[in-house]
């Protein structure tokens, strides 16, 4: 953690039937070393989630997706950072949402990977329903699997071309990695979630966003919902065509626009990657805040990634 003040702290949060290898494997691509050998990426693995985890004890509640949110700013405080941008998919991205909700002045910004700020609909109540069945009285069965399947990659699976050995690595990983008691009970929390939509528009207006989905994606609608319920100075959606899960089928592209968006937030200035303007694209960027313009030759590159005091000021707002 030595000069982590000069860095770009990532917080990351992972979905239903992962842990945080699915977003480390992501940071590890070859379009990340950039960004990585000049940030710091603290994983986060959801309670029981963990690999080769022991059964949860029966007699401990599990806790809930809000308690997740507000629980995160232990990790930052045990590690004595004091701002971080969230990065998260699915379940976790509604986990790191919430974080912002409650402690707003810790997070610089937050990219967010198919995420869901309405409650659990009807028609996904029965699915999780049969989902948790399975899960606790046989274990990672065939249906659960389809299910999981389908809300990692989405509907349109059928039509991609490696479908087979994306497919089996990821049950793989599930009946291998994953404890299902466990992961049951992360799906169940998930599906008793709370609608945090009016909470979003009302308070999430001065947080940096942005919305990632895979035009293939079975929560792509959603996730648009959520984006035109948000602040449009603040918030941008990223929409990636001809994929499902993003951080699988398309790491360059989402790595190029990953590094666009912490550009804006004022750190990173100095790193290209192929395909990215040394200027902000999203909307409400100040390019001259942050550092459109041509480097300096005299600045190091340990100071020229040093963050802009000015924008990173704006993230201290009231609660």
């Amino acid at each position: 953690m030595e000069k982590v003040e000069n860095k770009a702290v990532f917080l990351t949060v992972h979905d239903l039937g992962s842990n945080h290898n699915s977003i480390k494997n992501f940071v590890d691509h070859e379009s990340m070393v950039e960004v990585k050998s000049r940030s710091v990426f603290i994983h986060v693995d959801v309670p029981g989630q963990e690999e080769n985890a022991a059964n949860w004890p029966t007699d401990v509640p599990y806790p809930t997706i809000q308690m997740m949110g507000e629980e995160l700013v232990k990790v930052l405080d045990y590690l004595k950072i004091k701002l971080i941008v969230g990065l998260g998919e699915g379940a976790g991205a509604n986990i790191l949402v919430r974080f912002a909700l409650t402690h707003p002045s810790r997070v610089l910004g937050l990219i967010l990977i198919h995420c869901v700020s309405k409650g659990v609909g009807m028609m996904e109540y029965f699915k999780d329903k049969i989902l948790n069945w399975h899960l606790q009285t046989i274990g990672v069965n065939p249906t659960a699997e389809q299910f999981l399947v389908l809300h990692k990659f989405g509907p349109e699976i059928e039509t991609v071309e490696n479908k087979e050995t994306l497919i089996q690595e990821y049950t793989e990983t599930l009946k291998k990695k994953v404890n299902p008691l466990n992961l049951r009970r992360y799906v169940e929390a998930y599906m008793n979630r709370k609608d945090i939509t009016a909470a979003i528009e009302t308070n999430l207006t001065s947080t940096d966003v942005m919305m990632v989905t895979g035009a293939k994606a079975i929560h792509m609608q959603a996730v648009e919902n959520m984006f035109m319920r948000m602040s449009k100075q603040k918030t941008t959606l990223l929409k990636i065509d001809s994929v499902g899960d993003v951080l699988q089928g398309a790491p360059v592209k989402l790595a190029q626009n990953l590094l666009l968006f912490v550009k804006g937030l004022g750190y990173l200035t100095s790193v290209t990657l192929p395909g990215v303007e040394r200027q902000r694209t999203f909307s409400g960027g100040d390019q001259a805040a942050l550092g459109a313009g041509p480097r300096r030759r005299t600045m190091s590159m340990e100071d020229y990634d040093t963050p802009r005091i000015r924008r990173t000021s704006l993230t201290a707002v009231q609660k």
